[in-house]
């Protein structure tokens, strides 16, 4: 018999692919149990769970950030660039878009594949910040048990003595709305979810309550994942550092 012939039949290669062959069959087993386990619901919640991950890790990002350069960063260039605009943001609109992910060296995008949001209140985004006389204007709210609004970071006039937050960060969740990796703006697909629309377009005044696909509640179907930034928080951080007058 030639060596051809014999490489053809030889046993140990035989051996290998059907080892690779069981690893594969193994490895599909493997995810089909882990579905299993978890169902769509459970995959979700994963999702959740690290898309909140995220949004902790930006928000001490941010912290950092302001802790070396004594001021917040300015939303990212845009869905694509996530360097921070390097102009500076004339009013509450110009400073709400993405959140700078290059700059800040965290993930950009939550687990559905959206980018993460930011808003931040203009004069914290100059160097140094003036703490007697700069306003966080950031108001956050939530709905009680009845469905009404009321707030949970801030009031309805944002001041010195009764501090509102100077940043937010958020996702926008699975379902309705936000803007891909790739730039692209995913449309609508629900009915009454007012809430959602109200933080796709919000400058000031954001909502965070417990997701929810029933229209008919109050607000509509939501599942935006929202942290706000703890002024005093920044403070401290930024006093340690030296970085706050």
């Amino acid at each position: 018999m030639s060596s051809v012939a014999r490489a053809r039949v030889d046993p140990r290669r035989q051996r290998g692919a059907a080892l690779l062959l069981l690893l594969a069959v193994a490895s599909v087993g493997f995810a089909a149990v882990l579905i299993g386990a978890f169902g769509r619901s459970g995959v979700e919640r994963l999702r959740e769970q690290r898309t909140l991950a995220r949004l902790a890790l930006a928000s001490d990002a941010l912290v950092g950030f302001a802790a070396v350069n004594g001021r917040l960063p300015r939303p990212a260039i845009s869905a694509i660039d996530g360097r921070e605009a390097p102009e500076p943001c004339a009013d509450e609109g110009a400073c709400s878009g993405f959140l700078p992910w290059v700059t800040l060296g965290v993930e950009g995008a939550d687990s559905w594949g959206k980018r993460l949001r930011y808003s931040v209140t203009p004069l914290y985004t100059t160097a140094p910040i003036q703490r007697i006389a700069a306003v966080a204007t950031k108001r956050v709210q939530t709905r009680d048990g009845n469905g009404e609004l009321r707030y949970v970071i801030g009031q309805e006039r944002c001041e010195l003595a009764a501090a509102c937050a100077p940043a937010v960060v958020y996702s926008q969740g699975r379902a309705n709305l936000g803007t891909s990796v790739a730039g692209l703006a995913q449309a609508n697909g629900a009915r009454g979810n007012l809430d959602e629309i109200g933080n796709d377009s919000a400058t000031t005044g954001f909502i965070q309550r417990p997701a929810s696909a029933d229209p008919g509640v109050p607000g509509g179907p939501f599942d935006d994942l929202l942290v706000a930034l703890p002024l005093e928080t920044l403070y401290e951080r930024m006093a340690a550092a030296r970085t706050l007058p």
